[in-house]
């Protein structure tokens, strides 16, 4: 959508959708895990067609030794928006800064970018894609298109 004299507005859910296409692409097997940091995250992500592992890092087991599980692996840290996400976040990257893997925190900056504070919590995602959708007369399947579907 144009403004009159001003820049072309970007549509947070088209963004959305683009962005999660490419989340999706990074599913390898078992070499690729997403870092969430509940359960209720865990089934947002599923619900939105992620099909590779997902740790949750809130499971009464110290970061350290979580972080120590994913030594050499391609992580993806999705943590939630809030200040305590943003530690959590810089946590794990320090912890798996010296693992010889690869830490993906872009994901969940681009994310938050996307979302223009409209949503803190990670939980919330499927609702606000499948609520977008809607208004937009679509379905959220759109966006698992190609996906393998959820799973544990």
């Amino acid at each position: 959508m144009r403004g009159v004299g001003g820049p072309e507005k970007e549509d947070p859910f088209e963004s959305f959708v683009e962005l999660w296409g490419r989340l999706l692409s990074e599913v390898d097997g078992e070499r690729t895990v997403l870092v969430v940091e509940g359960e209720r995250d865990r089934r947002s992500v599923r619900r939105l067609g992620w099909s590779g592992p997902v740790v949750v890092v809130h499971r009464g087991r110290p970061l350290s030794a979580t972080a120590s599980s994913l030594a050499g692996r391609s992580v993806i840290v999705l943590t939630d928006w809030d200040a305590e996400g943003g530690r959590l976040a810089r946590r794990l990257a320090d912890f798996l800064a010296t693992d010889g893997g690869r830490l993906d925190l872009e994901y969940r900056r681009r994310l938050a970018r996307v979302l223009r504070g409209e949503l803190t919590h990670l939980e919330g995602l499927f609702g606000w894609a499948r609520r977008q959708a809607e208004r937009r007369g679509e379905s959220i399947e759109r966006l698992t298109e190609g996906a393998d579907g959820p799973t544990g």
